[in-house]
């Protein structure tokens, strides 16, 4: 008997070019009464086509595919399409596939050796609006958007932020979870994720992962920015 929350389904669309993995996914999610593969393609191109004006929640998506690959995909799928959420699957975790699947839009990344569970609870983090990250593919990724570009100036990337919105966002870049960012800051849960949902906003960013490599891309990141 399945453990998993109660409806409404999450609506699952993969996107690999290995029969076998599609299979295996399928049979992987039939086992959690919340999930439903609506949708398997065989490369990217035929994910984006098969995709449209079709509800779909979730997509999972290999990287390396013939015709269209899973990055430009990933692109092409989220000009098209509001609300759907991509979660990148596949063998390999290095620092440029992360990258650039995170650029892309992506909020997840997966390797394919992941297990059941592990997989089921990605597809709910990123349909709920968190990002995911394998330990090893973070690590990657820190290493790679740590190479960041000399600072710009504070007050004007941050200038749309109101000072306690500033305060969340430091803690946000420490990889505090909202529990600690609210008991750090004196907050309750509920003002937490308001902040943090119009911080989103106003940056015009899908999750709190993106807001991570902004904040590197832009120098902002481990400079105590807000801090007295």
């Amino acid at each position: 008997m399945s453990d998993d929350h109660a409806s409404p389904r999450i609506r699952v669309a993969i996107a690999d070019d290995q029969e076998l993995i599609r299979s295996a996914v399928g049979a992987m999610l039939e086992v959690h009464d919340d999930l439903e593969l609506v949708l398997a393609a065989a490369d990217g191109a035929e994910l984006v086509e098969a995709a449209r004006g079709r509800r779909v929640d979730v997509v999972l998506m290999d990287i390396r595919m013939p015709r269209l690959d899973g990055i430009a995909a990933t692109e092409r799928l989220l000009d098209a399409q509001s609300g759907v959420r991509v979660l990148i699957l596949t063998t390999y975790d290095l620092d440029e596939y992360v990258f650039a699947a995170i650029r892309a839009g992506a909020s997840g990344f997966l390797t394919k050796n992941a297990s059941s569970g592990e997989l089921a609870a990605a597809i709910r983090a990123v349909h709920a609006g968190d990002a995911v990250l394998a330990p090893r593919a973070t690590a990657s990724l820190l290493d790679f958007v740590a190479r960041a570009p000399e600072p710009v100036d504070p007050e004007v990337m941050l200038g749309p932020l109101t000072p306690r919105e500033r305060d969340v966002l430091v803690e946000v870049l420490t990889g505090a979870s909202n529990d600690v960012i609210a008991e750090r800051l004196f907050l309750t849960g509920n003002t937490v994720r308001t902040h943090i949902a119009s911080i989103l906003a106003k940056l015009g960013l899908p999750d709190r992962l993106h807001v991570v490599i902004w904040a590197f891309e832009n120098g902002l990141a481990g400079r105590g920015f807000g801090r007295e």
